[in-house]
């Protein structure tokens, strides 16, 4: 594995972390939190037609 694809990891897994602790999607607009759950629920959809 690259040192590329280990430092991606590694930042994914940090984000993930700092959401996490710092609930960041909680603290967002709710224009942003309500377009972000739609574009979840889309996909979701998307996923579940397969």
């Amino acid at each position: 594995m690259s040192t590329r694809t280990t430092a991606a990891r590694q930042n994914i897994r940090k984000a993930a972390a700092a959401a996490k602790r710092k609930r960041t999607i909680t603290h967002l607009p709710k224009r942003t939190r309500t377009a972000l759950a739609k574009q979840a629920n889309k996909v979701k959809r998307q996923k579940a037609s397969r």
